[in-house]
């Protein structure tokens, strides 16, 4: 059971590691520590989250809390009520882009700010110990729906005023397949639709839009249909990944760098949080644009808590989280979607077109290593290159800045991997430091 509690989140695979009477003792211990009184509950499509809901409230009105219960939700659907309908906390049933077995929790508190680190280690104390106090009255199963509100609240944020764009949108059975016909009939957008059906055994293909071979078929689909481009979200639909109308695959940063243009036009010479993982493109499009670059380290958890005590307008990952201040500083995938559909038809260019001038540097992609002890080897990278470079920074891991090229390298959270990603200004150097940093990792 300790094996679920993760740094983000709790999450494991359902009846072996995720049971429905740790999902009740869950409930207790999320009233207990937040000593909350209302809880917002939305799920996901697999088949195991009606069990896990009905255990998880179980535990959570017996502590006292009236359970919201959303029903079907989008990750971002479940913090929108949190946020907007200021409850005192959430939690949304879903394990995001595993496989079907799994299950799990994100946990939020007031104004959808994440609970996880220590809390969650104290709510897996408090479930171990399984001594909970008391109460006198027991909470209420509440429903309510909030799908139509959370889709206008999107639609009113970023105006757009005509979309004569045609968008495959493949949601790979996930929840995606919830929101997006509701959407893209109020907007009145030409759509092919993939996969929609909720359907927890994900027939198709795994809801990971970051694994290459999940979208070989999107890939497909935007070609023959001469789409304008395409879009595959996850399971729980709160990361997306955008494809243009040749099939090519925008990375998160590039698109960051994109939909910042776009953002700083709404909100001039605001703050814009990048993940330091990012191309020296994102930095440079937000300066150009009068805006302020602040790079983050990665996790939705740390950002969003950034993003707030700085008051960033907008955050971008290179996984495809997109965070927005206008929406309650949490992932805004239907507001990062309106803002392409706007520059689109704004500037009458292919989407290609727009992203072309942002591919100026050559970046490996991310890199994992297995490595036993991996503050030595931080240690060892740094004392080899730290004098060499003109930046040097440990918001995440290391991460080090040339003259033409840099290099992060940060630990894993759950696992013993460390994560390389390194940038140069032409191909060739880009080769040649990557092999070299392989070959120092690797020794």
């Amino acid at each position: 059971m300790a094996e679920i509690f993760k740094a983000y989140d709790i999450r494991g695979v359902f009846e072996a590691d995720l049971t429905e009477d740790t999902a009740y003792r869950i409930g207790k211990a999320f009233v207990s520590l937040l000593n909350c009184k209302t809880v917002v509950i939305g799920r996901d499509m697999r088949i195991s989250s009606p069990k896990l809901f009905d255990s998880l409230s179980k535990g959570i009105t017996e502590q006292g809390a009236d359970v919201i219960d959303i029903g079907l939700a989008i990750t971002p659907m479940m913090y929108y009520a949190v946020s907007s309908f200021k409850y005192d906390s959430g939690i949304m049933i879903t394990a995001s882009h595993n496989p079907p077995e799994y299950n799990g929790f994100k946990l939020v508190t007031k104004e959808a700010f994440p609970v996880y680190d220590k809390d969650i280690q104290k709510i897996k104390e408090l479930v171990g110990e399984n001594k909970f106090k008391e109460v006198k009255k027991q909470g209420r199963i509440i429903k309510k729906d909030i799908l139509g509100d959370y889709i206008d609240n999107s639609l009113k944020l970023v105006d757009v005023k005509e979309c004569s764009l045609r968008i495959v949108v493949d949601t790979g059975n996930g929840m995606g397949g919830l929101v997006f016909p509701r959407f893209f009939e109020k907007l009145n957008c030409g759509v092919v639709p993939m996969y929609w059906e909720l359907d927890g055994r994900f027939p198709n293909h795994a809801p990971d839009p970051l694994r290459p071979e999940n979208l070989k078929e999107i890939i497909d689909k935007i070609k023959q249909e001469k789409a304008d481009f395409g879009i595959a979200v996850d399971g729980d639909c709160d990361r997306m990944i955008f494809i243009d109308e040749d099939g090519g695959v925008i990375g998160g940063d590039l698109l960051t760098a994109l939909v910042s243009e776009a953002v700083l036009k709404q909100h001039p010479n605001s703050r814009i949080l990048y993940d330091l993982r990012s191309s020296w493109v994102v930095k440079e499009v937000i300066e150009k644009n009068n805006g302020t670059a602040v790079m983050c380290r990665v996790g939705h958890s740390f950002i969003k808590k950034q993003m707030r005590d700085e008051k960033a307008a907008f955050a971008g990952e290179l996984a495809g989280h997109y965070y927005s201040k206008d929406v309650g500083y949490f992932e805004a995938p239907l507001l990062v979607l309106l803002y392409i559909i706007k520059l689109l038809t704004e500037k009458k260019k292919k989407l290609s077109e727009l992203v072309e001038p942002l591919r100026k540097y050559f970046a490996t992609g991310e890199i994992n290593f297995e490595v036993k002890d991996k503050k030595k080897k931080m240690d060892e990278l740094v004392e080899k290159y730290r004098k060499g470079a003109k930046d040097f920074s440990q918001i995440d891991g290391i991460r080090l800045e040339f003259e033409d090229w840099w290099f992060n390298v940060r630990p894993s959270n759950t696992e013993p991997l460390l994560r390389l990603n390194l940038e140069a200004k032409t191909k060739d150097l880009m080769e040649k430091k990557k092999k070299e940093i392989i070959w120092e990792i690797s020794k």
